[in-house]
């Protein structure tokens, strides 16, 4: 069975930092662009940041460049979102999907149950 599992998620204080893990299972994701996706309540769904199936190529969302930073272990089959210097506004449910395509992306063909993210004092 094809699976995607977030986790990682939290209550942090603004200012602090978290770490987002994706594990696949059913499949490997060597071929695959993973993206994070976020929505926060009473909002549409936002796409976060995008990793190439090879790791070389990121792209990130305006409202989280430079403070987050997404990576990949193919080897562990999982992919990371490194959030630093949250802020209230970073609070949403987080979500990791697969892509159709290894280099961008697109027709996100397979996503997980999401993680919570609540940034708060």
């Amino acid at each position: 069975q094809l699976q995607l599992v977030e986790s990682g998620g939290g209550l942090v204080q603004p200012g602090g930092s978290l770490r987002l893990s994706c594990a696949a299972s059913g499949f490997t994701l060597d071929n695959y662009a993973i993206g994070w996706f976020r929505q926060a309540p009473g909002k549409e769904r936002e796409g976060v940041s995008c990793i190439r199936s090879n790791g070389g190529i990121t792209n990130y969302a305006n409202s989280v460049k430079g403070r987050f930073t997404i990576s990949r272990d193919n080897a562990k089959n999982t992919v990371y979102l490194q959030m630093n210097s949250l802020k209230s506004e970073d609070t949403a449910v987080y979500y990791c999907a697969r892509s159709s395509y290894s280099s961008t992306c697109s027709r996100m063909g397979y996503w997980g149950k999401g993680t919570l993210v609540t940034v708060s004092s």
